[in-house]
């Protein structure tokens, strides 16, 4: 008789002796592969602890807590594909600071044109010369600025307070336009940019009050020189040459004193 078959009807029979009245509600047991008791848990064999099997008992009826052994394992779950890793989200790159705009003047420059030869619409050479120097001044960078760009130039045409009103508007209009014309075709001013004007005799330089009329003729025409002109005024903007200044770091707050003890 073999260790197994030993082992089986020993634990029949101790099996039976303990469970004595042992069976199903109906009084009757039905066979399985391995004796089980009255709660249908598996019976072990006493000592030996293995479990008590029936006649019925065949390979196919091993149970795990039993024969592992003897039961085909299920076959190992597919492991589930690993989650692809989301890139790792690259640092956002540092806006740039904005180059800070260069700081802007507004220019306004005049000049008069004077002694205009009496009852004519021309520019003398001194006249020329003066208009080239100012034109070229505003042109060139200097300590304080970088070239002027033009925005508009006012030429302004002036007479003395000899002859009719009528006839020295006309004359200081005709002598606006001469000075425009040289500002075009001699200095490259763009004529888009020229507004002129007459003012005739409506606004003589303060010194020619004392131009007294009882004087000689050619005394008081020489005298009212000044008024006899020609005004240019060129109004712009230019890049300022200062150093931008730095920008003022906020003031820490001074920390507060702490109050004091009241005394007792």
């Amino acid at each position: 008789m073999s260790s197994v078959t030993r082992i089986t009807l020993a634990g029949v029979a101790l099996a039976v002796a303990g469970c004595s009245g042992m069976g199903s509600p109906s009084g009757t047991f039905k066979n399985q592969g391995y004796l089980l008791d009255n709660q249908s848990n598996v019976v072990r064999a006493v000592g030996a602890g293995v479990c008590v099997r029936t006649s019925d008992w065949t390979p196919a009826r091993a149970i795990v807590q039993c024969d592992p052994d003897l039961v085909p394992k299920a076959a190992p779950k597919p492991k589930a594909a690993p989650k692809p890793k989301k890139p790792e989200a690259k640092p956002e790159a540092k806006p740039k600071p904005k180059p800070k705009k260069p700081a802007m003047l507004n220019i306004t420059e005049k000049i008069e044109l004077q002694n205009i030869p009496f009852d004519k619409a021309e520019l003398t050479a001194d006249n020329q010369k003066e208009l080239e120097r100012f034109i070229g001044t505003l042109r060139k960078a200097n300590k304080a600025r970088q070239p002027v760009n033009f925005g508009a130039v006012v030429v302004t045409g002036h007479t003395d307070r000899l002859g009719t009103l009528p006839y020295n508007m006309k004359l200081s209009e005709r002598r606006a336009v001469v000075a425009k014309d040289y500002l075009v075709n001699n200095l490259k001013v763009d004529q888009k940019l020229i507004f002129w004007e007459g003012k005739g005799p409506k606004q003589p330089i303060p010194v020619t009050k004392f131009c007294d009329n009882k004087m000689a003729r050619k005394q008081l025409i020489e005298c009212l020189g000044p008024n006899r002109r020609v005004t240019v005024e060129v109004v712009g903007t230019a890049v300022s040459n200062a150093k931008p200044k730095p920008e003022a770091k906020p003031e820490a707050k001074p920390e507060a004193k702490p109050k004091p003890k009241p005394k007792s």
